[in-house]
């Protein structure tokens, strides 16, 4: 697909296509100035470079650098992307219904799964164990199957986790955390716990989006990573 034939499915009054507007010269720009223009403070979402880099079912996905880079116009570090100018096979659109949403919740007992605190609906994200950031074709139909998912499928690929009531939710510490092993290749530490019950603090596979490589890290499944530190305790 050629540059003009991407664009061209675009719907031009989409902010989607505004962030694409900024990043197709294939240069850093900074999420917290180049956007301004856009109305939005989640650039980084799926309105934004995420649905950039996963793509439509007209349109491929875009491949997109991100890293931390000094700003002149901010005068200071600030989180910047760069198109490379490359595409990548779309991943499907993993939107999930509100009806398989609350069977989750109920699946899943309505408790984060940090906190151990029930929860009415509203306050829970039903989160993603694998981080979409590491899904591929394959491992995002499996992830985003939801009519045909099995209650023994929604418990392992699934967890709870508390929504914002006003300050940085479970899940936004998540992403970060999840992005930031994505690019350093450095596993997240839950509240600066050092634990990892499979592997080490680095991200051993070659391939980004195997599935194995988040297995141990208490952000991909916070249950068992909290049993696993328990019985180290215990035994010690």
């Amino acid at each position: 697909m050629t540059n003009s034939e991407f664009e061209a499915v675009f719907n031009k009054e989409s902010k989607v296509y505004q962030v694409y507007q900024v990043l197709r010269d294939r240069q850093w720009h900074c999420r917290e100035c180049s956007y301004i223009h856009v109305g939005t403070t989640q650039i980084a979402g799926g309105a934004g470079i995420q649905g950039l880099q996963r793509g439509t079912k007209s349109r491929p996905g875009m491949v997109i650098d991100s890293a931390n880079h000094y700003c002149v116009q901010c005068n200071k570090q600030t989180r910047q992307d760069r198109w490379t100018g490359n595409f990548v096979a779309a991943i499907p659109d993993p939107s999930m219904p509100a009806h398989f949403a609350l069977k989750a919740v109920n699946l899943l007992g309505s408790r984060d799964v940090i906190e151990q605190t029930q929860r009415p609906p509203n306050q829970l994200t039903v989160d993603h164990k694998l981080p979409m950031i590491r899904w591929n074709s394959e491992t995002s139909l499996s992830q985003s199957n939801f009519t045909e998912m099995t209650d023994d499928e929604i418990r392992s690929k699934f967890q709870l986790l508390k929504a914002s009531n006003g300050s940085v939710s479970h899940n936004l510490l998540k992403s970060r955390a999840c992005e930031r092993c994505f690019r350093t290749g450095q596993r997240g530490t839950p509240f600066g716990i050092v634990f990892f019950y499979e592997g080490s603090s680095t991200w051993q596979p070659e391939d980004k989006q195997d599935p194995q490589g988040c297995i141990g890290c208490g952000w991909y499944d916070f249950a068992v990573w909290r049993a696993k530190l328990n019985e180290l305790i215990q035994s010690e």
